[in-house]
């Protein structure tokens, strides 16, 4: 609705325009003022804003303290944009010739002719509906080209001369990346303006003014960029004080968030926060490390806000030859050891669900070759059971899926294989191997647990069992045997020997040695003599 104020010093002059607006019946705001002064001072003040602002002026030319023309050109002159009307009983040029210096819209002659009078009125109206048409189309048009240029440095396209001033995104400092794994924005109703206001609400921070719409005190936040970036994904730009919990307070806004989405949708939402940055033409490379965060959540299921606080407290594991471990699989497979394939096959799973750095297709291939090599060794099974396998597979949502279809089907290979008791347990002659190749060089129990891809337990464990005795003995028996050949065979000198075997410190191999055989090794090389 528009505002209309009426200026002049006779209130029966005012009574009768208020009659003549509402025989009209247009809607119209009406404020008062006896006199150009009284009139100029409120339109200057801050009166003159938001509900209470001055869309016309209908203005009396002869008035005490300040006339007509002087409020309209004082009005003018602040810079303040109105339409103006005025209307007095002078009917002199010179008052015309001014009117139309100011630009004002019409002068109108008393008394009012009620026909003149409506009309003008209408066609004030009418040309302030249009320039607010307009000015809402130039807002629109200026709001969709932020838009789109903010889009374009997200991702990484040129954009170059799309705004003229790109000041808007002084300040921006923090991204967060909205996501859903399946189609969401478009198909629910979401407007992110009203979500933030709600879970201010659920903080205790509703209430706040109309100019405030856009802080979010707990976490610093002072302004925000929403953009939506296709049915599944969206961002948020913050602007941030630095000067709140980012940590806590962020976690616990994206929480509320989540919260108020489920509540709306029953569909859960992801969300991955950048750490600061003081340049938003970096946004194209903030929002690559946030794609690979987002990751996460195909690993995590448990887990719906990702952040470097909690990646930095991510373990990092060994890295294993993928090529090797599938090597060893296969193997496993033409052995019919199906112990040792859910061994490898749980290395594997440690090295792939402990790391989010993966791309979920590339994990789905590795994974869909694995099945293709189950499949080959299972007889009776049809290509269409194969590619509904395959079809799973690809379609699962987080890795733990991945996990059940594959363990499923290392019950069917089981089952196939039967009981096989005489397995080789090629792990141990391995590490026998390399025990007999490397015995001069230090050898530690997870050196031969990760060649063989096992825990370092499990593969004492295991040689205790293949061998009789525990790996560090026969590490240590075999070196002493060595040694009792070099003694005998050859004129090395002892200090020369304990190298050879493995033991830099030769006060610690003249020890070991005679632990083991009862003599020193001078004396045992003298005895042999």
């Amino acid at each position: 609705m528009y505002n209309i104020l009426i200026v002049d010093d006779e209130k029966i002059e005012r009574n009768g325009i208020k009659m003549l607006l509402k025989r009209m019946g247009v809607k119209l705001g009406v404020i008062e003022a006896e006199n150009g002064r009284e009139a100029y001072n409120y339109i200057v003040s801050d009166n003159n804003k938001g509900e209470g602002h001055v869309d016309i002026l209908l203005t009396d030319v002869k008035m005490p303290f300040m006339d007509g023309i002087e409020l309209i050109k004082s009005v003018k002159d602040s810079g303040i944009k109105l339409k103006t009307i005025i209307f007095s009983g002078y009917n002199e040029f010179e008052y015309a010739k001014l009117a139309v210096r100011l630009g004002v819209e019409d002068y109108i002659l008393k008394p009012v002719d009620p026909a003149e009078f409506k009309s003008t009125i209408l066609k004030v109206i009418s040309e302030l509906d249009d320039e607010l048409r307009k000015n809402e189309d130039y807002n629109k048009q200026a709001n969709n080209l932020r838009q789109f240029y903010l889009y374009s440095l997200i991702n990484g396209s040129a954009a170059d001369g799309i705004v003229e001033d790109t000041e808007f995104l002084n300040g921006f400092n923090r991204l967060v990346l909205v996501e859903f794994n399946s189609d969401y924005f478009g198909k629910y109703e979401f407007d992110f303006d009203k979500a933030v206001q709600a879970v201010k609400g659920m903080h205790g921070n509703a209430g706040e003014s109309s100019t405030d719409n856009k802080t979010i005190p707990w976490i610093g936040v002072t302004d925000y960029q929403y953009l939506n970036l296709n049915p599944q994904q969206s961002v948020i730009l913050l602007k941030m004080d630095g000067t709140a919990d980012v940590g806590d307070g962020m976690e616990k806004f994206l929480t509320y968030l989540h919260d108020y989405i489920y509540e709306q949708s029953r569909q859960f939402m992801y969300a991955a926060v950048s750490d600061f940055f003081n340049n938003c033409n970096k946004l194209s490379s903030v929002m690559d490390e946030l794609e690979i965060l987002m990751n996460n959540k195909f690993y995590q299921t448990d887990i719906y806000i990702f952040s470097n606080y909690v990646n930095d407290q991510t373990p990092v594991l060994v890295q294993i030859d993928d090529d090797a471990l599938m090597k060893q699989m296969k193997q496993d497979i033409k052995m019919k050891d199906v112990a040792f394939l859910r061994i490898h096959f749980d290395a594997l799973c440690k090295k792939y669900g402990g790391q989010s750095n993966f791309s979920h297709i590339y994990i789905k291939f590795v994974f869909s070759n694995l099945l293709k090599d189950f499949y080959d060794n299972i007889p009776g099974t049809s290509e269409d059971e194969f590619s509904h396998e395959i079809d799973k597979l690809y379609t699962s949502e987080d890795f733990s899926c991945i996990m059940d279809i594959v363990n499923k089907n290392i019950d069917l290979l089981e089952k196939t294989f039967g009981t096989n008791p005489v397995v080789a347990h090629r792990e141990i002659e391995m590490v026998k191997d390399y025990i007999h190749g490397h015995f001069g060089e230090e050898i530690s129990a997870q050196q031969l647990a990760d060649m063989v891809y096992l825990a370092p337990s499990y593969l004492s464990s295991l040689f205790k069992k293949e061998t009789g005795q525990n790996l560090s003995k026969y590490i240590k028996q075999y070196r002493m045997e060595k040694a009792k050949e070099m003694l005998e065979d050859t004129n090395m000198k002892i200090v020369s020997i304990s190298e050879k075997v493995g033991y830099p410190n030769v006060s610690y191999f003249c020890q070991s040695f005679r632990e083991y055989y009862g003599v020193s090794p001078q004396k045992f090389r003298d005895g042999a003599e």
